[in-house]
């Protein structure tokens, strides 16, 4: 996400999931459970109106919860998964910041954890060996702007980021977490050596690459599935003081990728510390548009600077460069110029700005505390992310960017490389079938504008199917990212070769299928005690 958001005059957005009628004659037996014994708390929700625990941030899923569950720590969650499991239908759902899209957090009539009030403040540095970065273990309902904040005060930061910063530690590793730093580091799930996980079978573990392995990847990038995480360890660098931010605008997609490619496969310390990019309109529409691009209000985006051949829609690619404050800003300006002088961007159609570390990590907050105040952050936010495959990304361009998308989503249309090598293959995570180095992340993130006129809820999803469609149809290589389906046909699609694997972790960690119910991958099994999630034949 980027930080023009505060710009966006969106829409509106609705993808309501149905609710499963094969559990509604069970809802008159769901009550909280005797043995629900804890050092926390648990608010009973079970005949209350819409609560907290009911929604979450894509704002198209609403499900009540039986009980909200505070813990005290982990033992509470593992002594409420165990209760969950002495009943014949109760499911559990961790929830950190509620930043799901259509309601993985959630659970139907079921117990749905508080994250956030589990060890607040918990946060226990080791500073390394000469052979080892240093690390810090901190709790998983810790939101990474406070483990931000906590690490600065030590001169040091996590490697690698998501651009919105209010999310959980638990949260983002449980499905990857993906920012500008991703090319160079992997994603977040890739920067944590240990974790500390309650299993849905209600033991605390904890786990590594050299412990209890096959729990620690199956965490990661797993979707919640085989564990809630409670603790993880996450690697630290030194921090810089400031980062140099910079835009470049493209007229050629092929211009934009070739650059953007050229920077991620460079070596560690001959590129920039940060890459994004995104696609605009080539028009002064402020949402959509040219006023999108530049970084302070005291730049202006000048068009005369295009050629004549530019198309409907432009690109921008995003960079940062990080350096100390008692850096002379001539060495700063040097080293850009160098790094800039490989390639081949709109002259004049340039922008950067100097800001602190901190500034350019937490720069979504400011746009959250704007859309807050004007009701955007409550709207409805039908977000769709993928990963492309290389081979499929010119084709992806011409499609949806150049065709379904030209005239602009009313947010950003996120597009930059990822580097296959950085990310764990013994994890959970699913990329594109393609075995090439590159691939891309893309983010459609529409916001929607509760009392302005726009398209009805339902038009903005069914544009996003249409571009899952027309993947489909034209045979492109991708994966969803932060995945969704209601069918599990579909998520063993999805998973493609990886599906037996993960049935073989969910048998073992989680056999009842008790936990993350919101992601409808695996139904609850009726029979407490039982191992059976699915029939061996599915294997």
């Amino acid at each position: 996400m980027i930080a023009y958001l505060e710009r966006f005059v969106p829409e509106n957005d609705s993808d309501p999931v149905p609710q499963d009628d094969d559990n509604d004659h069970h809802r008159h037996d769901n009550v909280l459970p005797d043995s629900l014994e804890l050092h926390g708390s648990a608010v009973d929700l079970g005949a209350s109106a819409a609560s907290i625990a009911s929604r979450d941030f894509g704002g198209m899923a609403s499900v009540q919860p039986l009980a909200l569950i505070r813990p005290a720590g982990a033992d509470d969650i593992a002594r409420t998964v165990r209760a969950a499991s002495a009943t014949a239908h109760l499911t559990v759902a961790a929830r950190g910041n509620g930043h799901s899209i259509n309601g993985q957090a959630m659970a139907d009539m079921g117990l749905v954890i508080d994250m956030r009030c589990l060890d607040p403040g918990f946060f226990e540095l080791a500073s390394g060996g000469p052979c080892s970065p240093p690390s810090v273990v901190v709790s998983g309902g810790a939101l990474w702007e406070e483990v931000l904040d906590w690490c600065l005060k030590h001169g040091l930061s996590p490697r690698s980021f998501t651009d919105y910063l209010g999310l959980t530690v638990g949260g983002t590793l449980s499905n990857a977490g993906v920012s500008g730093q991703a090319f160079l580091y992997g994603p977040q799930s890739s920067n944590v050596t240990e974790l500390e996980v309650v299993t849905g079978r209600g033991q605390v573990v904890v786990c590594s690459e050299d412990e209890n392995s096959e729990l620690f990847f199956g965490a990661l990038g797993g979707l919640g599935q085989f564990g809630i995480i409670t603790k993880a360890r996450i690697l630290l660098q030194p921090a810089p003081d400031m980062v140099r931010w910079i835009r470049l605008v493209y007229t050629e997609f092929a211009q934009f990728t070739r650059d953007a490619e050229l920077l991620v496969t460079l070596s560690d310390g001959d590129s920039f510390g940060y890459l994004e990019g995104f696609v605009f309109v080539n028009g002064d529409d402020p949402a959509n548009g040219w006023p999108t691009v530049p970084l302070t209000l005291d730049q202006t985006f000048d068009p005369t600077r295009l050629p004549g051949t530019s198309g409907s829609v432009l690109y921008c690619l995003e960079l940062g460069l990080n350096f100390q404050a008692g850096d002379r800003l001539s060495e700063v300006d040097s080293v850009a110029r160098r790094f800039l002088g490989r390639l081949r961007y709109v002259e004049g159609l340039e922008f950067h700005a100097d800001v602190s570390y901190s500034d350019f990590l937490l720069r979504v907050k400011r746009v959250e505390q704007h859309a807050k105040a004007t009701g955007i952050w409550d709207a409805p936010h039908p977000w769709l992310n993928l990963f492309v495959s290389k081979a499929s990304i010119a084709d992806f361009d011409r499609m949806v960017f150049k065709g379904i998308l030209k005239d602009g989503i009313g947010g950003p249309m996120l597009v930059y490389p990822l580097l296959r090598s950085r990310w764990d293959k013994r994890s959970s995570m699913i990329l594109p079938e393609s075995g090439g180095e590159i691939f891309y992340i893309i983010a459609l993130l529409r916001f929607t504008m509760p009392y302005q006129k726009g398209p009805p809820a339902e038009k903005m999803v069914s544009q996003n199917h249409e571009i899952l469609r027309t993947c489909n149809q034209n045979g492109l290589d991708y994966k969803l990212y932060l995945p969704h389906y209601k069918l599990q046909e579909d998520w063993r699609r999805h998973f493609g070769d990886k599906w037996a694997k993960f049935v073989e972790r969910k048998s073992k960690f989680d056999p009842m299928a008790i936990l993350a119910p919101g992601q409808k991958i695996f139904p609850r099994s009726s029979a407490p005690g039982s191992n059976a999630i699915i029939d061996e034949n599915e294997l």
